[in-house]
């Protein structure tokens, strides 16, 4: 596996982590737009492997096997390539093994959103995600609430709240090239 040292900080992947519903996919579309750069949704890619919803995969095969087909997706992105744009659904970060691959192989962004704003996004997500089905929203509030510990650990963290998916992917490449003059500048290296 290469670690980060071994990928020019420019070529590395971005992977967006946060919450289910946060923006993930709408964001890294924006950002794969502006940095030409391809597109990578995790469960997007799932879904079409299986030919089914999330959800169906999840009644179908269990949330375990679900958990390790995503692992085997983001691990070979993490292991294989350079140069895309990765969300990775809300529980990836859960799995020790698929977090430490992104932290060692990409810039890894978290997409926050705090509990009230994401509470008002609830009715567009519930039918769609399996972890928010036949649950209260105390139940739903405390499993928001203890993912926050699981995305605490990346390499910026990016407030969403009071800005647009437009913005958010702004600001992510403002930072980007931030870092990248500060690690890696161009200047020299003709």
């Amino acid at each position: 596996m290469q670690n980060n040292r071994e990928i020019p900080l420019r070529e590395q992947n971005i992977v967006l982590i946060g919450f289910m519903g946060v923006g993930k996919t709408t964001i890294g579309s924006h950002l794969a737009r502006k940095l030409y750069r391809d597109f990578v949704d995790i469960d997007q890619e799932i879904e079409q492997e299986y030919n089914m919803p999330t959800t169906e995969i999840f009644k179908t095969y269990g949330e375990q096997r679900f958990r390790e087909i995503e692992k085997e997706h983001i691990l070979k992105l993490c292991r294989n390539t350079r140069l895309k744009i990765i969300s990775v659904g809300g529980g990836a970060f859960l799995q020790e093994e698929v977090k430490q691959a992104c932290l060692a192989s990409s810039i890894v962004f978290f997409l926050d959103l705090n509990w009230n704003s994401w509470k008002d996004r609830l009715k567009m997500l519930v039918d769609t995600r399996p972890n928010l089905q036949n649950k209260t929203l105390a139940e739903i509030e405390d499993l928001f609430r203890s993912r926050q510990n699981i995305y605490a650990v990346n390499h910026s963290k990016i407030d969403t709240d009071q800005l647009d998916a437009e913005e958010v992917a702004d600001y992510i490449i403002q930072t980007l090239n931030l870092g990248w003059e500060l690690y890696q500048p161009t200047r020299g290296l003709n």
